[in-house]
């Protein structure tokens, strides 16, 4: 007897992100469990907070995982393709990998009126540049590049308001 549950061939999800262009491609959302393979953005640089546990899995490539104490203090985590990752909920952190590199990420899916967060901190002096809250209540809406549009629109928002450093927009 043949089985009704999806199998999901993650090479075929990242030719589909390739030939699409696209950022993020959601395999599955429910409210205990979220799926979706990310493309890297070469410019990330915003820290996301939310109340889920997370888990990576780098399909391709290797992921610099940025992540700050309650304390401000940051460390990086390495991920390389092939290999997971486990994080707790309410971790401040910056998954940076490149354009060419591919990771499943597992959550939990947001309760009703969740709030996700997105800081950015100054590269010069580590002061916090800008804040942006989402309510994600559908992660095919992509809340990550709805934060960098406005973040990277805004000149007031990627000016340091301690040093003056202008963070530039990515090319």
């Amino acid at each position: 007897m043949e089985s009704d549950l999806p199998v999901l061939d993650l090479e075929a999800v990242v030719q589909e992100l390739l030939e699409t262009g696209k950022q993020v491609k959601v395999l599955w959302q429910h409210p205990g469990s979220l799926a979706f393979v990310a493309k890297g953005r070469d410019y990330r640089s915003e820290f996301h907070v939310n109340a889920s546990d997370e888990v990576t899995y780098m399909i391709r490539g290797t992921m610099r995982l940025h992540h700050r104490t309650p304390d401000g203090v940051e460390s990086v985590t390495v991920i390389p393709a092939g290999a997971t990752n486990w994080m707790p909920p309410n971790t401040e952190h910056s998954p940076r990998f490149d354009s060419s590199s591919f990771a499943l990420i597992l959550e939990r899916g947001r309760t009703v009126g969740e709030v996700d967060r997105f800081r950015w901190y100054c590269p010069e002096c580590g002061e916090s540049l800008h804040e942006e809250e989402f309510v994600v209540d559908d992660y095919t809406k992509d809340p990550v590049s709805k934060a960098y549009a406005r973040f990277f629109d805004s000149e007031a928002a990627r000016t340091c308001d301690q040093c003056g450093h202008l963070m530039p927009r990515p090319d």
